[in-house]
């Protein structure tokens, strides 16, 4: 079992505007306590890159992960690249990805391709390394998980009262390829993003995408759809939960609400896909992920 969530927004707790300490800290808690094999994290680890003190905050509050010997499968966000263009803080964090700003990860029939959605993720070199990639999946690999921060499908808008963020051109054009290569390819495409502040679902062509940037940044309003298979409204901070098995993934959404000063977990959403082979159970070794540098 591994998770993934976006947008902690790591700063001093005293900053209650731009991110919200408390329910960031019961995030990261309550992640600490499943202990799962690594965390997916789409973006915006820290409110400004180029300040270290975020960053500080950010060693402080994830120092129970590292206490656990919990992997890191970072994204990098627009937040970390502010002020810092060349990640150097990003990177000092996370020295296995030897500076690579995109890279994939194995974890057993999961392939995780971690991209920079700061860079062309529709052409130019990511995009071509990116294609090479899902070209070249061996038998093996039954899901493959796109963790990235901008979404390429959201409902959001940049003019919503309280804030917002449309879709770009880049990722629409991203998710149009996905969704002609999703044609061809037997394992599953997965889409994991964060910058929205807030959870969404949709399959759209076979291809599910997921808006997970509720992990502690100041919540942006969705407008829900009647056909929305998640129609909660208001704020919803959480994090995905992600069962693997032969043939089988399930990514289950526990969502955070404060009662009586305590967190209370609920799981408001899930989905379950299969993969080429669904049966079977797999070894709990091939769940470890490996890092792989984007060569």
């Amino acid at each position: 079992m591994w998770v993934a969530m976006g947008d902690l927004r790591e700063t001093q707790t005293g900053n209650h505007s731009s991110s919200d300490p408390e329910r960031r800290q019961a995030i990261i808690h309550a992640i600490a306590d499943i202990n799962p094999k690594f965390v997916g994290v789409s973006g915006d680890l820290v409110l400004s890159g180029g300040n270290e003190a975020d960053w500080e905050q950010w060693d402080r509050e994830t120092a129970e992960w590292a206490a656990k010997n919990i992997v890191i499968v970072p994204a990098p966000g627009n937040h970390d690249v502010h002020g810092d263009p060349l990640l150097e803080r990003y990177f000092r964090r996370f020295p296995a990805l030897r500076q690579n700003r995109y890279f994939s990860v194995r974890a057993g029939n999961v392939l995780v391709l971690s991209l920079d959605s700061s860079l062309p993720t529709a052409t130019g070199l990511q995009f071509d390394w990116i294609k090479d990639k899902v070209e070249h999946l061996g038998k093996e690999t039954e899901f493959v998980v796109f963790l990235m921060h901008h979404p390429p499908v959201t409902r959001s808008v940049d003019h919503l009262l309280g804030g917002g963020h449309s879709e770009r051109p880049t990722e629409i054009a991203f998710a149009r390829w996905l969704e002609d290569e999703q044609t061809r390819t037997a394992a599953k495409f997965v889409v994991i993003a964060g910058h929205v502040h807030n959870y969404e679902r949709y399959t759209r062509n076979k291809v599910t995408y997921i808006v997970s940037g509720g992990a502690g940044a100041t919540p942006y309003m969705i407008e829900r759809g009647p056909d929305d298979v998640y129609k909660d409204p208001g704020a919803s901070y959480h994090y995905l939960k992600i069962d693997v098995s032969k043939g089988k993934m399930r990514i289950g959404m526990e969502k955070l609400e404060i009662s009586e000063g305590h967190p209370v977990w609920n799981e408001r959403d899930s989905v379950t896909m299969e993969g080429p082979n669904a049966s079977g159970t797999p070894k709990l070794g091939d769940l470890l992920p490996k890092l792989q540098g984007k060569p």
